[in-house]
């Protein structure tokens, strides 16, 4: 299956905290929160404006985002969870 986001819309892949400490103990995943950190796999059209006009996404496929830890709608895909989030709840694009 896949999808294809619509309007503000765009798909996350969450990126895999670290669950080692510096001094090399393991947490377990059931100890761990959710990543909020995620690479974007895919984008929506965009908005539109009220004259009508597209405005374009200021994010791309592969930008790596910071998103708040209760943002989008978790969705399972082939075995695989991704978040679908509206663009204005992006929080960053890290560098």
């Amino acid at each position: 299956m896949a999808l294809r986001p619509l309007h503000d819309r765009v798909i996350v892949k969450r990126l895999d905290n670290e669950r080692t400490t510096a001094s090399g103990i393991v947490i377990p995943e059931s100890a761990t929160e959710k990543p909020d950190q995620g690479e974007i796999i895919a984008v929506g059209p965009g908005k539109r404006a009220e004259d009508g006009k597209l405005a374009p996404l200021d994010v791309k496929v592969g930008d790596k985002v910071l998103f708040g830890k209760y943002a989008g709608q978790t969705v399972k895909v082939d075995g695989e969870e991704v978040l679908v989030i509206r663009e204005d709840e992006i929080l960053a694009v890290v560098l």
